[in-house]
């Protein structure tokens, strides 16, 4: 009698990630809420195919896996201009992050009933190597300026006890 061969088939979760796993983007950058972010679409005009560029402010990032979205706001000749894209799209042809943003929401539609300067938001900078460097530097020289002019007793020295002569 021939051995049958058992065969195991992914269930669940586990099927769905083996399906969408080849339409994943291979190379997505970290994208969160408040970063500008400089998006290249690929647009079909009648025959001919171009790409457009859409920059603006990540309002919302939603879904996960294949689904995974975001929604871009920028503000065109005065009017706010929002869309949504999905992270994975072949429509998208690059995703570029022109800077990070301190937020303290997942979701800024506050964004919306804001105009000129009250849009903007507190830009994060990335701190270089040698601004990273030069801040432990101090941080170090601090610490032995402190360490130096705290006065030190020496709990090492033993004192020898001299016997008392009773007046007897």
């Amino acid at each position: 009698m021939a051995e049958k061969e058992v065969i195991t088939k992914p269930a669940g979760q586990a099927l769905m990630a083996v399906v969408e796993r080849p339409h994943l983007r291979k190379e997505v950058p970290e994208i969160k809420s408040g970063d500008t972010v400089r998006l290249q679409v690929r647009v079909v005009e009648e025959n001919r195919e171009r790409l457009q560029p859409f920059e603006g402010v990540v309002m919302r990032l939603r879904g996960g896996g294949v689904n995974r979205n975001f929604t871009v706001r920028r503000i065109t000749h005065g009017v706010g201009v929002e869309r949504t894209f999905l992270l994975n799209s072949p429509r998208i042809e690059k995703i570029e992050v022109v800077r990070h943003a301190r937020v303290r929401r997942k979701q800024l539609y506050y964004l919306r009933g804001l105009t000129g300067k009250a849009a903007r938001l507190k830009e994060l900078r990335p701190t270089t190597a040698k601004e990273a460097a030069a801040k432990e530097a101090a941080r170090a020289a601090r610490a032995a300026s402190v360490a130096a002019e705290t006065p030190t007793v020496d709990t090492t020295s033993t004192v020898e006890a001299t016997p008392v002569e009773s007046a007897n």
